[in-house]
């Protein structure tokens, strides 16, 4: 009788950790080329008009999808809720079929965080006020400031 074999899943090659930049984070446990596809980022989708809007919670990002839906990483999200905005990314958000991947921009040593850009959008005016209450925490040499897109 022939023996048999447990298949191992591979082991995961992100994991989340406290950050320096902002609360939780998510570091590469094993080198990532460039190009890679990560991970997808996960949540229930709703349209806009109903996804959570909690000024207590400012900081509840969702991610807004071109047919008009938004991710909401709350209900159903993954690790991916956790990567970091800077201003200087190693990674980038793609969305591909309704979808939104996340992908290695360059080469991500083992031990690094995850980054991408938010470019968050809000629906009044750009202000100094609202460029402070989204603030940027991400310390490169070219942050802006806030994780806003100006």
């Amino acid at each position: 009788m022939p023996k048999k074999t447990k298949t191992r899943k591979p082991a995961p090659r992100i994991e989340v950790r406290e950050s320096r930049v902002h609360g939780r984070g998510v570091y590469a446990t094993k080198p990532i080329p460039k190009g890679a596809r990560i991970i997808e980022y996960t949540g229930q989708r709703v349209p806009w008009e109903d996804a959570p809007d909690d000024e207590n919670n400012p900081h509840t990002f969702l991610f807004g999808l071109e047919s008009g839906k938004v991710i909401n990483p709350e209900i159903g999200g993954n690790d991916a809720r956790w990567i970091n905005h800077c201003c200087d990314p190693n990674c980038e958000a793609i969305e591909e079929d309704d979808r939104i991947f996340i992908y290695a921009m360059r080469h991500i040593e083992a031990g690094q965080e995850l980054f991408y850009d938010y470019a968050m959008e809000i629906d009044e005016p750009v202000t100094e006020e609202s460029k402070k209450e989204f603030a940027c925490q991400c310390g490169s040499s070219n942050c802006r400031g806030t994780m806003l897109s100006l």
